[in-house]
């Protein structure tokens, strides 16, 4: 009995996928869930788990090639067992568990570039390596494949790149340094939100003395229960009662009339290898600390190892940015379209504070200057959904929380 490896869905908008490069290879064991494959879409990298146990028999579309989801990749089966040279004509049926949620496995299709940089003894050119070369002006019939029999990939296309670019470099000009895709969707997607949204930007200063305090109390008992206590999830637990507050934080601008949504879906951006991504908690309003914490450490965890799906990192209401891990004080974010801010969160550091019980702008013999742990909260919002009134009040309800933790 054999195992169909199809290629994924990897979210509602995402249609098709490339397949990077294959962890294991034909005749080699897999057990069930174990990684098999890395593939690419035009919004994240991930890799794809196997769907059965056995000998990975055949593999049907090799690396570097971009084709449709419900497409088959590869069989697994028994060792010995024999299967198709090439894809049938009619591929068996999937799984039952792939195609509860892919479509029936059919023939890889290939989409052709344009002749006047693929003409047809080229072979097959991927979609992705067409367009990188029609953006870069590569003559494909230039680069030397790399790819099985001599097929060129995205890589050949990237080393023509950087390879002309070197050289008026040489002559002590300018490098140009090719973008990656991440780096050119992270340039598109913060170039249309400035030009969609009116930015303002309130800045306030918390005392997390309360939050500190809190945390290297509770630290050892997470820790026993394999959860890192970071400052994040104090963060993301205090934004969620604050929306909760100010409900017009939590909402999308429509021409239609302003989309308050009935959920908290807190974006937490994470830092990458050339870039950044922002995995979404769905509904982070109905977990507490300790479960915002688990949540926080799974899905920066597997943003840094390149497991999330397109999906996780879709349908965010809120964004929240710690910069201050990187030791930023303070920063300007840019909003996460469609939503109607992004908090950005500095450095805890110790800074000397004036505290009074007296009259709070008057000198008064009651006033001292005392050393606490402070963070600056800057919080960028859509001047179309929010005002300053509105803005400052959300973040002050954020201050208060943070300021006033029940004490451990």
């Amino acid at each position: 009995m054999t195992t169909q490896v199809i290629m994924p869905q990897l979210g509602e908008s995402v249609t098709e996928g490339t397949v990077l490069r294959w962890l294991v290879q034909e005749g080699e064991a897999i057990a069930k869930y174990a990684p098999l494959l890395e593939v690419s879409t035009d919004k994240i990298d991930t890799e794809v788990p196997s769907p059965g146990e056995g000998i990975l028999l055949r593999i049907y579309v090799p690396a570097g090639q971009t084709v449709e989801a419900g497409t088959l990749l590869a069989v697994i089966g028994r060792e010995g067992e024999e299967v198709p040279a090439e894809v049938p004509a009619a591929a068996p049926t999937a799984t039952a568990a792939a195609a509860a949620s892919i479509p029936p496995a059919r023939t890889p299709t290939t989409s052709a570039a344009p002749a006047s940089s693929a003409p047809d003894d080229l072979g097959f050119i991927s979609p992705i390596v067409a367009k990188l070369a029609a953006e870069h002006q590569v003559d494909l019939r230039q680069v030397k494949g790399t790819g099985m029999g001599g097929r060129i990939r995205k890589k050949d296309v990237l080393a023509a790149i950087a390879q002309h670019a070197a050289a008026p470099a040489a002559a002590g000009e300018a490098e140009i340094v090719p973008l990656s895709r991440m780096r050119q969707l992270i340039a598109e997607h913060m170039v249309q939100s400035k030009r969609t949204s009116p930015h303002v930007t309130t800045v306030f200063l918390c005392d997390m003395s309360a939050v500190v305090q809190h945390r290297y109390a509770h630290q050892p008992a997470f820790v026993a229960e394999g959860i890192a206590l970071t400052f994040t999830p104090y963060f993301v637990s205090a934004l969620v009662s604050a929306l909760k507050q100010h409900p017009l934080a939590n909402s999308s601008w429509t021409d239609q009339g302003l989309r308050l949504h009935q959920h908290v879906h807190v974006g937490i951006a994470v830092a990458v290898d050339d870039g950044l991504l922002v995995p979404v908690i769905k509904q982070a309003d109905s977990l507490n600390l300790r479960g915002l914490a688990r949540s926080v450490n799974d899905v920066a965890q597997r943003a840094r190892n390149g497991q999330l799906i397109p999906d996780e990192l879709q349908g965010g209401t809120f964004t929240l940015t710690n910069h201050g891990t990187a030791g930023s004080l303070l920063a300007t974010p840019i909003i996460n379209q469609p939503q109607a801010g992004i908090l950005g969160v500095g450095a805890i550091h110790k800074q000397p504070i004036v505290i009074s019980s007296g009259h709070p702008l008057l000198p008064d013999a009651n006033d001292a200057i005392v050393i606490r742990p402070v963070a600056y909260l800057s919080f960028t919002f859509d001047h179309r959904i929010l005002d300053g009134a509105t803005a400052d009040a959300f973040v002050s309800s954020v201050k208060h929380t943070l300021e006033h933790w029940p004490a451990p």
